[in-house]
């Protein structure tokens, strides 16, 4: 069977229906707990530097690598439950409220609350499913949605995977927290002012897309990955609560492309790799004007060091550089430019002590082209020059009390409670009034304090 864009929907179609009546009748039994620990009978310490994920140590890479499938099957299908709550401080307020019901500024809200479908669905297909209510947009949709196929092969006396992965946002694949989807921080606030520019490949496609990408690991040395997303037809959108009005529409297919190459000895570990996504697109899925063209190019850096006892320390960096032909947004009259450039670099450090007590502090950045019909003048969410770059800090303690195999229920009870502080040094374009209507960057510094919890 060819590739196309309606095989693509149709096996992403198929596989979404499994999961979803294995999600129903698990309902049924009033059954939610963390399944991935059920499954393996491993604690979240095995898989996550951090007892409560995302952050993945080797043997969580390897379980993931594997398509969710290690450990033994359940008679019970793997469902797990999260919620996120939160209050969000913004050094000055923002005028009319941080977002619908909401107030200018001290709020607290819930942030989102998700039901998962995660774990082994057959001896070597596997799930990760996530169906989430956002507490601000009020709304629920399919979240981050990936199923995998993997077996493992002998070549030369060497273990080698290889699979065949189906997902609905580039990157929510990956193995390593440097690419967008799984990278620092691992939440924060919803209802604090963002920068205005992303590169396309930092989500720009979430939820709307589907990709099959075939996969391999070759001697655990060397991963490589390539395959093709399409965008998904706007009633499938709706129906997965994905509002596609506005959004920019992949014109046939966007190849995707990984390559990360990596060693470990005597509790040292190191990657290094490249990524990207090609992407013809109708802005706004108008037609009218032809296509705009983005290559998104990225290259990561991961470290992390577990030689010390009940300690672990790790290093995450991330470069992407986007290409951008606008023809057909200049045509539209939203860029005065007919070519930009975009790049976003990334970089943070990590200390665990204990698998519970956990620091990090990150740097952020975006530059690029002036282009004053893309970035215009807006209260807070513009920029008065026309230009996207922003550039901060952020500053995260968090505590994961369980998650250990000692600890007091486990798996069954999971929580994450941090304290998070974002600063910046400048905002879309400048340090000072960089919306033109007197707002500084450092308005927009930050106080976010969460509570996570799973079952």
């Amino acid at each position: 069977m060819s590739i196309s864009p309606k095989n693509i929907l149709y096996i992403f179609s198929c596989l979404s229906l499994l999961s979803a009546i294995s999600l129903f009748i698990t309902l049924e039994k009033s059954e939610a707990v963390p399944s991935f620990a059920r499954q393996t009978r491993y604690a979240c310490s095995s898989c996550h530097y951090q007892s409560f994920g995302p952050a993945l140590n080797s043997f969580g890479r390897e379980f993931k690598l594997l398509g969710y499938t290690l450990g033994e099957p359940n008679k019970i299908p793997p469902v797990s439950a999260m919620a996120l709550g939160s209050f969000t401080n913004t050094k000055d307020g923002q005028p009319g409220g941080a977002a619908d019901d909401f107030g200018s500024n001290n709020n607290f809200a819930l942030d989102e609350a998700s039901l998962f479908y995660a774990g082994r669905i057959l001896s070597k297909i596997g799930a990760f499913t996530q169906v989430t209510y956002d507490g601000v947009e009020k709304q629920v949709a399919l979240d981050n949605t990936d199923i995998r196929f993997a077996t493992e092969a002998t070549i030369l006396g060497q273990k080698s995977v290889y699979g065949i992965d189906v997902n609905n946002s580039p990157t929510v694949q990956d193995l390593w927290n440097t690419t967008p989807v799984w990278g620092f921080p691992y939440v924060d606030s919803p209802l604090a002012p963002g920068p205005e520019a992303s590169v396309l490949i930092d989500e720009g496609f979430a939820g709307q897309v589907v990709g099959v990408t075939a996969y391999t690991m070759i001697h655990n040395i060397l991963y490589l990955e390539l395959g093709p997303y399409a965008t998904l037809p706007a009633g499938v959108q709706d129906a997965l609560g994905i509002e596609p009005d506005g959004e920019d529409r992949i014109k046939g297919v966007a190849p995707y492309w990984r390559a990360v190459l990596q060693h470990e000895w005597n509790g040292n570990y190191i990657s290094a790799g490249t990524f990207g996504l090609l992407s013809w697109v109708y802005p706004g899925r108008v037609k009218s004007a032809g296509t705009d063209r983005y290559t998104d190019l990225g290259f990561d850096l991961s470290y992390q060091y577990a030689g010390f006892k009940k300690q672990f320390i790790s290093l995450n960096s991330a470069f992407i550089k986007e290409f951008q032909d606008l023809s057909a947004s200049k045509e539209l009259g939203d860029s005065n430019n007919s070519s930009d450039s975009l790049e976003t670099f990334r970089t943070n450090i990590n200390y665990t002590v204990f698998s519970r007590i956990a620091f990090t502090t990150g740097y952020f950045q975006t530059t690029g082209t002036t282009d004053k019909g893309l970035y215009q003048p807006e209260p807070i969410s513009g920029s008065a020059n026309g230009r996207p770059d922003s550039k901060g800090y952020i500053l995260e303690l968090d505590y994961a009390p369980f998650g250990n195999p000692n600890s007091f229920a486990t798996p069954y009870l999971n929580i994450r409670v941090g304290i998070q502080y974002t600063g910046f040094w400048k905002f879309n374009g400048a340090k000072n009034n960089y919306d033109g209507s007197g707002r500084n960057a450092s308005d927009n510094n930050t106080i976010y304090l969460y509570l996570w919890w799973a079952i």
